[in-house]
């Protein structure tokens, strides 16, 4: 799908058809999360979800080998690691062309880059050449979850990272589990920043079982 095109398609999903009719942001068990990636669709498809995406950490495999890779709700999806001067934040990328060798050379190398934290930590790449890859790869780029961002000014790192090229900025998102604990910032920001520094909005559950 051609960025601008999906930028638009991203930019029309309303605020309150989180999650009910969109989920941009899920793991399957090709990453961290417990349910197969063709499960996960099966379950987005029967909860009549018209905008999906399965985000699975620095692999894009499952897209590879699913049955639904052309199902026209399936945006394709990944979330890379990536640090940046003292800071970890995730990059997700979508709508890119998973065959791109920028893309793949980001990828995980073994399934432990892909599943555990600790391993996850040791193999961190830089945001600009993240949100580079992605745009070669004919996609989009959005900071994850950014109330997480351990920086004491959030605008100053946006900021940066829209220099860098990001495109959007994930505001629909629950803050469960951990990351309801481990936050930084108001869930008011990122809707400011959105807003500042033009970024289009996304959101996801961020689901790492069941979407049932």
């Amino acid at each position: 799908m051609k960025s601008q095109a999906l930028k638009t398609r991203i930019a029309n999903i309303k605020k309150e058809e989180y999650f009910n009719f969109a989920n941009l942001h899920c793991h399957s068990n090709i990453s961290d999360g417990r349910e197969d990636f063709d499960t996960l669709v099966e379950q987005a498809l029967n909860k009549g979800l018209k905008h999906f995406s399965i985000t699975d950490h620095n692999t894009v495999d499952g897209y590879k080998n699913s049955k639904y890779s052309n199902n026209p709700i399936l945006i394709n999806g990944v979330e890379f690691d990536c640090f940046y001067s003292t800071t970890l934040i995730h990059i997700l990328g979508y709508g890119i062309d998973i065959n791109n060798s920028e893309i793949l050379s980001l990828c995980a190398k073994d399934k432990k880059d892909t599943k555990y934290d600790v391993v996850r930590l040791l193999h961190l790449r830089h945001p600009k050449k993240v949100i580079d890859a992605i745009h070669k790869a004919g996609g989009i780029a959005v900071f994850a979850h950014p109330c997480c961002s351990s920086v004491l000014s959030l605008d100053g790192l946006v900021k940066k990272l829209k220099s860098f090229g990001l495109d959007g900025i994930e505001t629909n998102y629950p803050y469960a589990r951990h990351r309801g604990i481990i936050k930084f910032h108001s869930r008011k920001k990122p809707y400011k920043l959105a807003q500042k520094f033009d970024l289009i909005q996304t959101g996801g559950t961020d689901e790492h079982g069941t979407l049932l």
